[in-house]
């Protein structure tokens, strides 16, 4: 009981999954600080006279509730782009290579015969051994 609970969560898949959420969510906090930081205030000072609202336009000048704020979309595709990034070159690409390691000393599985086949020769043998059968079909 106690191996196969140790396969299961050995398993590949599920032990890339549960690394990835945890440094994911761990790195996105660091990755925010930056962004909020840094590129804000690089899209703010890009966005024109009023840094406040950053880059971005209101449909309705007066009302500043329909500000469009695309310097907030470029930031959300920047922090999600550094995640992505950190979370592959960091975990899945060194996960890989730890199972392509681990794999090395196995040998593939010989391929069963087909079903179809399978019946076929049954088909052949039955017919061979009855009284005045053929071999040659």
């Amino acid at each position: 009981m106690l191996k196969g609970f140790k396969d299961f969560l050995l398993r590949g898949n599920i032990v890339d999954l549960a690394v990835a959420v945890v440094i994911g969510t761990a790195f996105t906090a660091l990755v925010s600080s930056f962004t909020s930081s840094f590129i804000n205030p690089l899209l703010a000072a890009i966005g024109g006279r009023n840094s406040a609202e950053g880059l971005g336009f209101k449909i309705f000048s007066n009302n500043p509730k329909t500000l469009i704020d695309v310097g907030g979309f470029i930031n959300s595709a920047i922090t999600f782009t550094i995640t992505a990034a950190v979370v592959y070159f960091f975990i899945v690409v060194p996960m890989k290579k730890v199972n392509e390691l681990r794999d090395r000393g196995k040998e593939p599985e010989p391929e069963g015969v087909s079903e179809d086949i399978a019946l076929l020769r049954e088909i052949r043998d039955s017919l061979a051994s009855r009284p005045g059968g053929t071999t040659q079909l």
